[in-house]
């Protein structure tokens, strides 16, 4: 069984440590990264991963504690230190430290034409969050994050409701992804306004890697001129661009379309 501890102030060292898993730097030098909700905390339990803390409140109810068997170990807090923990408003009466998967790219295992994503500077939570349950829902094999905001910050792993756990995500550089396509041989389509052909024109029955970027700047001049194609989606109103999560659904979309689903 684990070790099981209460605690009431906010001040206290593992409170602290806890709430600075809510910035980059505390994930990076703690190796773990914070889980909020009871749904998202059993997804990551269902994909294999185990807790090394689990995180109650005073509110948590049965479904709570029945998880108390899966971490190391438990921090029972009074509402006061949860809300220093939580990023939410309201903090789930649930949450969880979960040791950051260290995967490598140079392990990852695709299957013949596989469907990969690449989003390359994407700043906004939620926008990542949309883009993973779209290349989850789709059937991507793979999602490569370059630069911009932390897959494993809390805001992106509420905002993908726990797909996190079951899709390949792995942070990388851009020189890391761009070695990566180039030695796998895929076909990179770059999403942008100046694309040649309209995005359900370009074939995507083979190997492709769907590469979007940031949602002010877009991709970069490299990544559009080393594209070996270039797509658009048709914009009829005043809106010069869409939603960069939206692109990317309707990019993953045709591919499947095209795929027979």
């Amino acid at each position: 069984m684990p070790s099981v501890l209460e605690i009431a102030s906010p001040k206290n060292p593992r409170v602290k440590a806890l709430a600075e898993l809510k910035e980059r730097r505390g994930r990076k030098e703690q190796g773990l990264f914070l889980v909020e909700g009871l749904r998202e905390v059993e997804r990551a339990l269902s994909a294999g991963l185990r807790p090394k803390v689990l995180v109650l409140g005073p509110q948590a109810g049965p479904e709570g504690k029945a998880l108390m068997g899966e971490a190391e170990e438990v921090l029972l807090l009074s509402q006061r230190a949860l809300e220093r923990v939580s990023t939410r408003e309201n903090p789930a009466q649930v949450l969880a430290a979960f040791p950051i998967p260290q995967r490598r790219l140079s392990e990852v295992r695709l299957p013949e034409n596989p469907l990969v994503l690449a989003a390359i500077g994407v700043e906004k939570p939620g926008n990542l969050g949309a883009i993973l349950r779209s290349a989850d829902a789709a059937g991507a094999h793979l999602v490569l994050v370059a630069g911009g905001v932390d897959p494993y910050s809390p805001q992106v792993v509420h905002n993908a409701t726990g797909v996190l756990f079951h899709l390949p995500v792995l942070p990388v550089s851009e020189e890391e992804l761009a070695r990566f396509l180039r030695e796998r041989g895929l076909k990179t389509v770059a999403a942008s306004p100046r694309g040649e052909r309209l995005y359900w024109e370009e074939d995507y029955r083979g190997g492709v890697a769907f590469l979007v970027g940031s949602e002010d700047r877009g991709l970069g001049e490299a990544w559009l001129e080393g594209a070996r194609a270039r797509v658009r989606i048709p914009m009829r109103g005043v809106a010069d661009s869409l939603n960069v999560s939206v692109a990317a659904a309707l990019l993953l979309y045709e591919a499947l379309r095209q795929r027979g689903l």
